[in-house]
């Protein structure tokens, strides 16, 4: 049986790497988009200003370039280090959406990024133009494998468990890349990190107009990031729905723990817009409930139910049962690989057998499991429900307190008013709302998931590499001391830059290879 100690270090050490990772990914993202906007629109006036907001932001943007490549690289590097049972049982799958982010996706990115800031005086306009969306592209074409990765760890589909190698294997390429989940978190992903973006471009610009520095670059920018972040906001929104909508298919239990539906909801379910649950009562206190509202998000109609965790665990316990005789064919077939007899058991049960291995929790081999062992496996597929609960609650309040900024700010630019110094500041003090808004929605996305690393195919606790607590320990405080200088010099450098304002990108091209030979503009 696993030790418990080691598993939840292994979890906080990543957890802690994704984490602080995904500080820099979501405006990595924006930026990109919203520069080569700017850059566009330098060539279609060829109006200088807009240059220099496109070198400007640009200069923000590789900043935080650096720092993600910096992290995400360490992220791939755990996957061997401290998930090695993981990476042997399901790296034939898992492994190639990443691959193919490197090889092609990063490439790409790390290429035009480098183009973007040493080809101003050596291409064209219009070429450098193309060399900015190719780097956004790149950027975010890099997003959507890793995030094809993680829906696959979500819904594993195009894939089977192999017997012979003792492995999960291909199936179909092509359901793991159009997997609806992975597709529902890409986009949402995608545009969560345009809102982080068109809000740290406001916040800046909103301190530029506050203190009256580079108030023709800040003007700009914030209209520009006004409109960007309410189209982004919006989408975000409807993406977001669509991504339940995913759940109902697909995660069923995840979803009924963000909603803490301990009981199916007859149809039309509703929406519970405040409430205490309690994991030790099985019940929600003092519920506040929306008619309806659940049954459209959840399932598009009025006329479905949606399952309740008691439902849900009653569901698991059956698929437990139904593993142990999936556990019990594969034990016939590694002891005898030309059993047909157990071949076909197998065959016939085979989906399930994740859920026999969730006995591993409580004695070595699922098939001597107890009555009770049985049931308590059962409820350990159920998170806990008071994180998701009010986690969830959380990132949906953040997302519409920016929509309403983005529709204040942009109703002041479009009737040419200057802007309010108390939106100003709003702007400001919003700035953080996205970074916690994408990180309590991954922590959602990922908690969720629990007891799984792979939903419904392989528990956590059976996932990690056999090291020592102590080295666990070790890493973690390393990481952590690293990741903290880290943060110092990414702050440090970012706030240089923007008290440096548009002044910051001609020092960069003084830095450039032969730039003192270049003729002056």
């Amino acid at each position: 049986m696993a030790d418990v100690l080691l598993v939840d270090l292994s979890r906080l050490q990543f957890a802690l790497t994704a984490l602080y990772h995904f500080l820099f990914v979501p405006l990595t993202l924006g930026l990109s988009i919203l520069i080569a906007m700017m850059e566009t629109v330098y060539v279609m006036t060829r109006r200088t200003i807009w240059r220099d907001m496109t070198k400007f932001w640009g200069v923000l943007f590789g900043i935080n370039f650096a720092l993600g490549v910096a992290t995400g690289i360490t992220m791939e590097f755990q996957f061997g280090m401290n998930w090695a049972y993981y990476s042997h049982y399901v790296g034939d799958v898992f492994g190639a959406p990443l691959a193919i982010e490197g090889l092609m996706a990063f490439f790409l990115e790390a290429t035009f990024v480098g183009l973007f800031f040493f080809g101003w005086d050596r291409l064209s306009p219009r070429a450098h133009m193309i060399v900015t969306w190719l780097m956004a592209l790149g950027t975010n074409f890099s997003a959507l494998w890793i995030l094809i990765a993680n829906g696959w760890m979500q819904n594993p589909v195009g894939s089977a468990f192999n017997p012979d190698t003792m492995r999960m294997e291909v199936t179909d390429f092509m359901a793991v890349i159009f997997n609806p989940v992975a597709q529902a978190k890409f986009v949402h992903t995608v545009s969560a990190g345009y809102v982080c973006a068109a809000t740290f471009v406001l916040g800046v610009s909103a301190w530029y107009l506050l203190k009256g520095r580079h108030v023709q670059l800040a003007k700009r920018s914030f209209v520009i990031a006004s409109a960007f972040g309410l189209a982004s906001a919006l989408s975000v929104i409807v993406l977001g729905d669509e991504s339940g909508y995913a759940l109902t298919d697909n995660q069923k239990m995840k979803l009924a723990a963000i909603e803490a539906m301990w009981e199916t909801e007859p149809a039309p379910a509703s929406f519970t817009a405040f409430g205490i649950p309690s994991q030790s009562d099985r019940d929600t206190h003092f519920a506040i409930r929306i008619p309806w509202v659940m049954g459209i998000i959840g399932t598009r109609s009025i006329d479905r139910p949606i399952a309740g965790i008691d439902e849900l665990v009653a569901h698991a316990e059956a698929r437990i049962r139904n593993g142990i005789v999936a556990y019990d064919a594969l034990e016939k077939i590694k002891a005898d690989r030309n059993d047909t007899a157990a071949r076909a058991v197998f065959d016939a049960s085979s989906k399930d057998l994740g859920y026999a291995l969730l006995l591993k929790r409580f004695l070595p081999d699922p098939r001597q499991a107890s009555e009770q062992q049985i049931k308590d496996a059962a409820w350990s597929t159920v998170p806990y429900v008071p994180l998701l609960f009010f986690g969830f609650r959380l990132m949906v309040a953040c997302g519409f307190a920016l929509l309403a900024l983005f529709a204040i700010s942009l109703w002041h630019t479009t009737r040419e008013t200057e802007a309010p110094r108390w939106l100003l500041r709003a702007a400001l003090i919003a700035m953080p709302l996205p970074w916690i808004a994408i990180e309590v929605g991954w922590f959602v996305a990922e908690f969720g998931r629990q007891p799984w690393i792979i939903d419904g195919v392989l528990p956590t606790f059976l996932a990690t590499s056999e090291l020592g607590v102590s080295d666990l320990l070790l890493t973690i405080a390393g990481f952590t001391l690293v990741y903290g200088v880290l943060a110092v010099i990414e702050v440090r450098l970012m706030l240089a830059a923007i008290r440096k304002g548009p002044e910051v990108a001609k020092v960069i091209d003084d830095l450039r290879p032969g730039a003192a030979m270049q003729p002056a503009e």
